[in-house]
């Protein structure tokens, strides 16, 4: 994901030359089926409760018979380059895989990815001009359109989804299984002034809004388990950033862990790996790979790529520890 749009105005930071340009969009309730399951949550709700911090381990019992080899179950990125990498969580190395050619307008860039159980990526794209002085971005043709990729060829198709949807564009994405382990649902982390938890059909690519993040995550991604649990990356208000484990069907968030010496910078991605949560982030022109590990709260650099990274995707079928 590409950095500091709106949301960070309110922090005073200032947006990165090709950083990410969240819009202001309008409330999203409309009362339907799968609008929000209640309005924008009040702002001091939780604000006197500590979470506890979040917990990785697997849980026991979890069905998953439709697990392909383990030569898909390494972490996926993509830079905004288009180049797309696997990244290999037990040697810190990257390997480029190709550049996608996804079939978006002239100057969209890819925004945020997710990978599949069976070694499919999906990639949203941004295609944003600079708004009026002081004013949000404007969208352009093809801002929020997403793409199927493949991780062993970089080979990009369009996909049926309909950008939009619910007013929501861009987005931070991740799979998680479902509760049975037999299948997984595509969660995204909206991109606006109201964040919000939402999942997407890839049967159908229609988008379902389940409410927005109580309390708020800033310039969130999201990351899943085979297990079935959801986790966010996001910034915090007053500098570094946290981990959270996230109620996948109300938006709550039930555990977070801070990480205070880890700022998202202009660009980041997320992912989880046998029991390690890894983040990509850094400034303009470099990644440096950050793997947290919540089993003994170790928070350590593993790696580094010279281009921008800004988005990552890992199979649920993955090693959870």
């Amino acid at each position: 994901m590409l950095g500091a749009g709106v949301a960070l105005v309110a922090l005073g930071a200032a947006a990165a030359c090709g950083s990410r340009t969240g819009l202001v969009l309008d409330d999203l309730a409309d009362g339907s089926d799968d609008a929000f399951t209640r309005k924008d949550a009040p702002s001091d709700r939780r604000s006197d409760v500590v979470l506890p911090p979040i917990d990785a381990r697997p849980l026991p019992d979890v069905y998953r018979n439709d697990c392909p080899d383990a030569a898909i179950t390494l972490i996926y990125v993509i830079a905004n380059t288009n180049d797309l990498y696997s990244f290999d969580p037990t040697t810190g190395a990257f390997r480029r895989i190709g550049a996608i050619a996804c079939p978006a307008p002239a100057g969209a860039s890819p925004f945020s990815m997710a990978v599949d159980r069976k070694g499919i990526a999906y990639v949203v794209f941004q295609h944003v001009q600079p708004g009026p002085l002081g004013q949000p971005p404007l969208a352009l043709p093809g801002n929020g359109d997403l793409f199927r990729v493949s991780t062993s060829t970089a080979a990009c198709v369009a996909t049926g989804y309909a950008s939009n949807q619910r007013g929501i564009s861009t987005f931070g994405m991740g799979f998680a299984s479902n509760t049975n382990g037999a299948d997984e649902t595509l969660f995204i982390a909206s991109d606006d002034a109201t964040p919000t938890l939402g999942a997407i059909d890839v049967k159908t690519f229609g988008l379902k809004v389940v409410g927005a993040f109580n309390p708020p995550l800033v310039r969130a991604e999201l990351t899943g388990t085979g297990d079935g649990r959801l986790f966010g990356f996001y910034q915090k208000p007053r500098g570094g950033s946290a981990v959270a484990q996230i109620d996948k069907a109300t938006g709550d968030v039930i555990a977070e862990s801070p990480l205070p010496t880890v700022d998202q910078g202009s660009h980041w991605a997320f992912g989880f790996w046998g029991g390690d949560f890894y983040m990509f982030t850094g400034p303009s022109g470099t990644t440096t790979v950050t793997r947290f590990r919540p089993s003994d709260g170790s928070v350590v650099e593993v790696g580094s790529l010279a281009d921008e990274i800004v988005g990552a995707g890992v199979s649920t079928c993955a090693p959870e520890q």
